[in-house]
């Protein structure tokens, strides 16, 4: 904690949780509030109560306030030391009670804690308005920005300057007060709507049940999940029954293996229809984002919200993104009209007397898979079990990048599901703490992501703060004695936020602004996703790929199988994800005054993009979080596919040079990993690679072309 910031009396009293005032009788420790006496500063979590958050946030505010007058009230010429330093290091409760906070309200959330959220959020979103709409430092930021060839600053330094230059205009600090105000008002508004979409998926998400009560019903689903929703009708006093909810490892497996049409058609119904209506409709909730977001970019000098949002990243435009989009889209619907003409031809040596729905896709498409490369995934998942995956990511990460992985069983976790790493050079120096956090629950949001506790950054000293990192997912839960049997898809998800979690880990960026993840949003998915294609690597499927029984490793015959069919379904694969980043866009271009019906406007836009009848959005616009639920991926979601063009031409060097090459892969480590944001992403890119980036490389590597 920084205490010359705060007088005494206020760290005093600012350290104790409001169970009662100030002086009252009694007082608990706030652990925001005070150093953490745990190893590596994990968030001694057993400790933390719900009301710590509000005090302790009160204090952080307080404490980046006096920091702020600090520098404002320095009477020296600005410089990057005593401007954009301090100001990095002006926030240090926030960060530690916001990382907290955010944590567990997406993966460990309670009643008490969804309470807390509506004071929270709203306080932090308009502290940070008042600091980003602050005449004074963005005063000194300018005459910086405005002088930044001649400080002698090195280039992160210089790229720090132009990115808070650029933050702060886009944040309304070039605004009159009137503007400022209205901007104030908006992003209050904003944090609220957020709020409410996730409140209302979160709610709906955990309200569906498909209960079934004849086993005749379950033909054809794997017996582990059967085993599991046999299990979870037990716990919610349905012995006897087996139920089916809308987190992916029950719903997929449904989809892709159950014989009866009809429960498919639920499944699939209950997810298309999710917060879609009665007291979880997320429509309005939509509408109300759209035309606050609208007003906000008009503030701004945009002409929609989707300018405002491409304007600081790679894409640089609306524009640019489609046309990106458009390359890809054209392609993968010419092959699903491939894929749903295989699938006819089964349904008609069947004797079915129907067309392939949206709800047939995923099991005809095993059906097909199982015809074409005689491979079943219910066979392979059992060469996959979570603790054997877990080994693939390590042993990746030691081979590639020369760091071990030891379990810290005595460490802080919030959760009793979760595992804590220490993570090490191979000279013994810790590199970082990694958490993993694997299984659904109710109190958990869907989807799998990374994040972190503790950034890192090097101090004026010259000491490096090491960050605390974790991954979080919603896989297979182990049931009885069979342990968790992973799908591919499943498999592939936990490289990719491993490869997320190496660019927190690995990062060797001075500055906090700049270190790990902090990068362009359509760079941030590229460690990501290049760290997907080991996944299948015959090499590293030799290491981790055993059988959760008899631990047999793999079978080479099966591991040629899994590369002849690593393209099979890329039709269905990448118009559903093109759709919905084509979707997004559409939305980014409105400047709505009044409601629109979502549901028309999402048939319009699939109806302008000829979109086959036969897939649907990888996400409908209700339960869109990464849209709606915040602004992270708003007029964003294209970036998966941006970044896809680079980690596809990235990993054709390392097949080229040879997957686990030495010197290829210290390049990607120092030139990607290591740097963060502290350069121009395509700089680092092409420094890596030798060449820009080529379309052409994703197209080959989801065999859409040759």
């Amino acid at each position: 904690m920084n205490h010359k910031f705060l007088t005494m009396a206020a760290i005093s009293c600012m350290t104790f949780a409001a169970l009662t005032s100030c002086g009252g009788k009694e007082e608990v420790a706030n652990p925001f509030l005070t150093a953490y006496d745990t190893p590596y500063e994990i968030p001694p979590f057993e400790q933390i109560k719900p009301e710590h958050y509000i005090p302790a946030l009160k204090a952080g505010i307080e404490q980046q306030n006096a920091a702020i007058d600090s520098i404002l009230n320095n009477s020296e010429t600005p410089t990057f030391e005593n401007t954009i330093l301090a100001y990095e290091e002006s926030s240090e409760i926030i960060t530690k009670v916001a990382m907290v906070f955010y944590a567990l309200t997406e993966s460990d959330s309670s009643d008490e804690l969804i309470k807390v959220a509506e004071e929270f959020e709203p306080m932090l979103s308009q502290h940070s308005d008042e600091i980003s709409m602050n005449p004074r430092l963005f005063e000194r930021i300018k005459y910086l920005y405005d002088n930044v060839d001649s400080l002698g600053l090195n280039i992160a330094q210089q790229r720090a300057v132009k990115d808070y230059y650029k933050s702060f205009t886009r944040n309304g600090a070039l605004l009159n007060d009137s503007a400022k105000a209205e901007l104030k008002k908006i992003n209050t508004e904003l944090t609220t709507l957020y709020q409410q979409f996730n409140k209302n998926l979160l709610a709906a998400t955990n309200a569906f049940q498909l209960v079934v009560d004849s086993a005749d019903q379950l033909s054809g689903i794997p017996q582990s999940n059967i085993d599991v929703a046999a299990e979870e009708a037990k716990n919610a006093g349905l012995e006897g029954k087996w139920l089916f909810t809308l987190h992916a490892p029950s719903r997929l497996p449904l989809l892709q293996y159950a014989d009866n049409r009809d429960l498919r058609q639920k499944m699939y119904e209950g997810y298309t229809s999710l917060a879609s209506s009665g007291e979880y409709d997320n429509a309005p909730i939509i509408n109300k984002i759209l035309q606050a977001r609208a007003k906000k970019a008009a503030l701004l000098g945009f002409e929609n919200y989707g300018s405002y949002m491409t304007d600081n990243v790679m894409a640089g435009s609306i524009a640019n993104a489609e046309d990106l989009l458009m390359k890809i889209w054209t392609p993968a619907i010419a092959r699903v009209k491939e894929e749903v003409a295989e699938m006819q031809a089964i349904v008609d040596e069947e004797g079915g007397n129907f067309k392939i729905a949206p709800w047939d896709y995923y099991y005809y498409a095993e059906k097909v898979r199982q015809k074409k490369y005689n491979l079943e995934e219910s066979k392979v998942r059992e060469y996959f079990p979570l603790d054997s995956v877990r080994k693939g990511i390590f042993t990746m990460a030691e081979r590639l990048y020369g760091v071990t992985f030891t379990e810290m069983p005595d460490a802080p976790k919030y959760n009793p599901e979760v595992v804590v790493y220490d993570v090490k050079d191979l000279e013994g120096n810790h590199v970082a703490v990694f958490m993993t956090d694997y299984f659904p629950r109710a109190s958990k949001r869907q989807g799998a992501w990374m994040s972190e506790f503790k950034g890192s950054y090097i101090d004026r000293d010259g000491k490096a703060s090491r960050p605390i990192i974790y991954n979080v997912g919603n896989f297979s839960k182990p049931v009885g004695d069979t342990p968790s049997l992973l799908t591919l898809d499943e498999v592939e998800t936990m490289f990719h936020e491993f490869g997320h979690g190496l660019h927190g880990m690995l990062s060797k960026a001075a500055l906090r602004s700049q270190a790990g993840t902090n990068v362009d949003r359509d760079f941030v998915e590229l460690p990501s996703q290049i760290h997907e294609h080991w996944a299948l690597e015959p090499e590293l499927l030799k290491v981790y790929a055993h059988h959760y029984k008899t631990g047999e490793v793999i079978p080479d015959e099966m591991v040629e199988k899994l590369i002849a069919a690593a393209n099979h379904n890329q039709g269905f694969a990448t118009t559903e994800l093109v759709g919905a980043a084509l979707l997004d866009l559409q939305y980014g271009k409105l400047n709505p005054t009044e409601d629109i019906d979502v549901v028309a406007f999402e048939k319009k836009v699939a109806e302008d993009l000829n979109m086959p009848a036969e897939v649907q959005f990888r996400y409908r616009s209700p339960y869109f979080k990464h849209i709606f639920g915040s602004d992270g991926y708003a007029s964003g979601y294209y970036t998966y596919l941006w970044a896809e063009v680079l980690d596809s031409d990235g990993f054709e060097l390392f097949k080229e040079k040879g997957v686990f090459d030495p010197e290829t892969a210290k390049s990607f480590k120092e030139n990607i990993l290591e740097m963060g944001g502290s350069e121009d992403p395509m700089t680092l890119f092409v420094r890596f690679r030798g060449h820009q980036p080529q379309p052409e490389a994703l197209l080959r590597g989801r065999g859409l072309i040759k």
